[in-house]
C-alpha cells in the first residue's frame, strides 16, 4: 500500500474529497476539532499507571509532561527544521528530497523507528500540503518526534479530509481561495514531511537561522514558517 492525497478540488480521484463535504470514506462531517476525551485501553491502562506512581510519589506529573513537550516540540521537530533549512539553502539537495526523500533524509543522520519510507511535499504559491493519517496515527517520528494529541484525534483525522480549508482556518491558517490544498494521507508503509515555503527577507541566512523559523506544526501543514518580524522580536 502506498499513501494517498486527496485535493480539496479534485473531483475525479477515486479517494478525493471536496470543500462541500462531499467525501468518499464516510467520516463523521460533523466532528468539532478538539481533543479527543475517550481514552483506547491502552490508554486507560497508561493513565492509571501514571495515577498509581504519583500517588506512591515515584513520578511528578509536571516533569514528566515536561519531558514528553521536550520530545514533542523541540527535540523532534528540529530534526525535521534541519532538513527543511537545507532544502531552502541547497537546490541540489531539495531535488534529492523532491525524488528519494528517505536517502536524503538519512543523510543528514535523521533514521529509524517510524521514519523508515518518507516522501518530501513541497508547499507552493499554487498549493498548500496537509498531512494526516485517516486510519491511526502514523507520524514521522525521526523528524518530527511524538505525535501531538489533535494528529491522533478522530475529530482531526476525519475532518482534514473532509474540510481541510477549515481545518487549517481552526489553526489560524486563512490560505487564499486560488490556493490548493493537497491532503495527504500517511500509512505505515508511507509517511510525509511537509516543507514549507521559506519566509521572504531570509537572503543570506544560515541554515541554523532558517530551522528557526521551522515549526513542527508547518512540517504536518497546519502551519507555515515564522514570519521573520516573530525572530526578530
Amino acid at each position: 500500500m502506498t499513501g494517498k492525497h486527496h485535493d480539496d478540488d479534485d473531483h475525479d480521484h477515486a479517494h478525493g474529497h471536496e470543500e462541500n463535504g462531499h467525501h468518499a470514506h464516510g467520516h463523521d462531517a460533523h466532528h468539532d476539532h478538539h481533543h479527543d476525551n475517550h481514552y483506547s485501553d491502552m490508554q486507560a491502562r497508561v493513565r492509571a499507571l501514571e495515577t498509581v506512581l504519583t500517588q506512591k510519589g515515584l513520578i511528578d506529573p509536571q516533569a514528566l509532561d515536561a519531558i514528553v513537550d521536550t520530545y514533542e516540540t523541540k527535540i523532534g521537530p528540529r530534526n525535521g527544521a534541519q532538513v527543511v533549512a537545507k532544502a531552502w539553502t541547497d537546490k541540489t539537495f531539495a531535488e534529492w528530497l523532491a525524488t528519494d526523500a528517505t536517502a536524503a533524509i538519512a543523510s543528514l543522520g535523521f533514521t529509524g523507528r517510524q521514519g523508515e519510507h518518507m516522501r518530501a511535499v513541497f508547499n507552493t504559491k499554487e498549493t498548500h500540503n496537509l498531512v494526516v493519517c485517516t486510519l491511526c496515527s502514523c507520524y514521522p517520528w525521526s523528524v518530527l518526534g511524538l505525535p501531538p494529541v489533535w494528529y491522533k484525534a478522530p475529530a482531526y483525522r476525519a475532518k482534514a479530509v473532509i474540510d481541510p480549508r477549515g481545518v487549517l482556518q481552526e489553526f489560524g491558517v486563512v490560505l487564499p481561495e486560488a490556493q490548493k490544498i493537497r491532503v495527504w494521507d500517511s500509512t505505515a508503509e508511507l509517511r510525509y514531511l511537509v516543507v514549507p515555503q521559506r519566509p521572504a527577507g531570509t537572503e543570506g541566512w544560515s541554515e541554523e537561522q532558517l530551522a528557526d523559523l521551522v515549526t513542527r506544526d508547518s512540517m504536518i501543514g497546519t502551519g507555515l514558517a515564522r514570519p521573520t518580524v516573530e525572530v526578530a522580536a
